[in-house]
């Protein structure tokens, strides 16, 4: 018998053994596809036939999965004792809409480098509370189709919606004079400015 006939030889009564052990109607990760292959829904992977299914069983990255997401039901199972770390609760708000803006182009007469300026109105802004802002990429966000021409500039508050302003994806002067944000709590207005890093040919 040749190495190839006693490694087929091998499969099969791996293969034989393995469905005398395991139902594989009551598998809950086996998934047929529509090519009629045979797909592992915790391993992701793709086999020809139930026996190549089977073996994929019995192997090692199967079986450390299998461990793993017992692992992990297991420690969702348990319920958090008193003595554990208490989560935090962010308070929930009802959106109130939209906050005013004004957007102004600016320019640096030294550097000239080009930016925003970003003046938002909060007057109904929630107690003990300060607006911020943060920098999206075109794919983080799931509104519109990603182009890499653009990036976002996120500014939110409670309980008004996050607005959003789509900017040029050009690297953002993150320098401490360039990048700055101003909270007036008296007057409840925000203003933050940005700089675009000037692209070098």
């Amino acid at each position: 018998m040749s190495a190839q006939e006693m490694a087929l030889d091998r499969r099969e009564r791996l293969r034989q053994l393995a469905l005398e052990t395991i139902d594989l109607k009551n598998d809950p990760y086996i998934m047929k596809n529509h090519l009629g292959t045979f797909e592992c829904k915790l391993c992701l992977t793709i086999h020809t036939n139930e026996g190549s299914y089977l073996a994929h069983t019995q192997a090692k990255k199967h079986q450390v999965n299998l461990a793993r997401r017992a692992q992990r039901d297991a420690s969702a199972a348990v319920p958090a004792t008193s003595a554990g770390p208490r989560k935090f609760e962010a308070p929930k708000y009802t959106k109130i809409g939209r906050p005013g803006y004004r957007v102004s182009k600016v320019q640096d007469p030294e550097t000239m480098e080009r930016g925003f300026l970003f003046e938002i109105d909060f007057p109904q802004i929630a107690t003990d509370s300060r607006p911020h802002f943060r920098i999206m990429s075109a794919y983080e966000q799931k509104m519109e189709a990603p182009d890499a021409d653009y990036q976002y500039f996120l500014i939110a508050a409670e309980p008004y919606e996050t607005i959003c302003f789509k900017i040029p994806n050009t690297e953002v002067d993150r320098s401490p004079d360039r990048l700055f944000d101003d909270w007036n709590e008296s007057k409840k207005k925000y203003r933050v400015q940005i700089f675009m890093k000037q692209e070098i040919d």
